[in-house]
């Protein structure tokens, strides 16, 4: 049984319908990355996963739980981690404060940040006391996957880590991914626009049109022949 079933969604903002009869299946363990061009709907499928849009028809299933209906934080709770598209750190408390609010979503009631965290993210550890406002769009980038990872997820949603972020960077970042999915098992979903990152760190890909899922496959079918057909401009 797939860790996350998407089955046939439609999810609307107000009359406007984005995501028809949409289908993803992720098995546990694995990295999928989304793929599509700019307004095909990747982030309103990742908000719909963990319930900010929550779709009008169609079941979402998670661990085998029916989760269409569930609150956010309720799906937090269960072992879904968020990090949304342009960080969304709070500037005005320090690093270590926004690590511990991501402590709020574990269930064995750990109210410390755990040492790993500071050992996938070593650069963190000298800004604990800096507010978020102070870090680089790096820095801000990798204090925000390490607070979805303070609430020891199961699954872990990214979208467009790498956007605005300096290749030297984007690097790391993929180390740290690669890493964190070899030493934890994480089940990871990507949205990503830099191919060469998603090619490097995801298993599995899907590509999304207009709403609707137009290709998915292993990531080694993401040949040129399917980029020029689905996500060049």
């Amino acid at each position: 049984m797939p860790l996350l079933n998407v089955r046939d969604i439609d999810t609307f903002y107000g009359a406007s319908h984005v995501l028809h009869s949409l289908a993803l299946s992720v098995e546990q363990g694995e990295i999928e990355c989304v793929l599509g061009r700019n307004g095909v709907g990747k982030t309103t499928l990742l908000k719909s996963i963990v319930g900010l849009t929550p779709p009008r028809r169609g079941t979402i299933t998670f661990k085998g739980d029916d989760i269409t209906r569930m609150r956010v934080n309720r799906r937090a709770h269960l072992g879904i981690g968020y990090v949304p598209q342009g960080r969304e750190i709070f500037p005005d408390i320090t690093v270590m404060d926004n690590l511990r609010l991501g402590l709020v979503a574990r269930n064995d009631g750990l109210k410390r940040v755990p040492d790993e965290i500071f050992d996938f993210f070593p650069m963190l550890k000298p800004l604990v006391d800096r507010t978020g406002g102070l870090l680089s769009g790096g820095e801000q980038q990798q204090l925000a996957i390490a607070r979805a990872l303070c609430g020891n997820p199961e699954l872990l949603l990214l979208d467009e880590p790498t956007e605005g972020i300096q290749p030297s960077v984007v690097q790391e970042i993929e180390r740290i991914i690669k890493r964190i999915h070899h030493e934890k098992k994480l089940t990871i979903i990507l949205v990503e626009q830099k191919l060469d990152f998603a090619r490097n760190v995801s298993q599995e890909f899907t590509i999304m049109v207009k709403g609707r899922v137009a290709r998915e496959a292993n990531i080694h079918s993401l040949t040129d022949e399917v980029i020029r057909e689905y996500l060049t401009i």
